[in-house]
């Protein structure tokens, strides 16, 4: 989940109402509103409406498109958010991205949670590198958790 809130106002109603965490797809609306905000120029609206399409249930190539785009941005934090989308709607999409944000060394816990969610071997030799004590123990699980699933090939999810 981002740090910070979004600037939109009306982002952050949804944020605010049960919808955002609710286990039904997005309405019309609030859907049009997360892929407007996924390219909006402020970066804490990317963020969030990356997270809010990644943790959404909704699967249409509409919002895949939108987290491709969003696998793209410059910020780690949108990037992450959108491939962890992409690595539950289409592993295919999501393994090309997760092996080069492994190997460009900016893996964030999203990035983890992808190759923890894709349990693919190509992934095991660029995990290794990135265990070990951190600054943050709740990444070092993650990241060995997404590494002991890529040597099974098995996803606990």
């Amino acid at each position: 989940m981002p740090k910070n809130e979004p600037k939109s106002d009306a982002l952050k109603s949804f944020v605010a109402s049960e919808a955002a965490t609710s286990d039904a797809p997005p309405t019309e609306a609030d859907l049009r509103l997360l892929l407007a905000m996924i390219d909006d120029e402020d970066r804490s609206n990317r963020d969030w409406a990356a997270f809010l399409l990644s943790i959404s249930v909704l699967d249409t190539p509409e919002v895949r498109e939108a987290l491709l785009r969003a696998a793209a941005d410059d910020d780690p934090y949108v990037s992450g958010e959108a491939i962890s989308g992409l690595a539950k709607r289409s592993p295919e999409l999501a393994l090309p991205l997760v092996q080069r944000a492994l190997t460009a060394d900016w893996a964030s816990l999203q990035i983890f949670e992808a190759a923890r969610l894709l349990a693919h071997p190509s992934l095991v030799d660029d995990l290794r590198c990135f265990l070990g004590p951190s600054e943050n123990p709740h990444v070092d699980e993650i990241a060995s958790e997404a590494l002991e699933a890529c040597e099974t090939g098995v996803s606990p999810n």
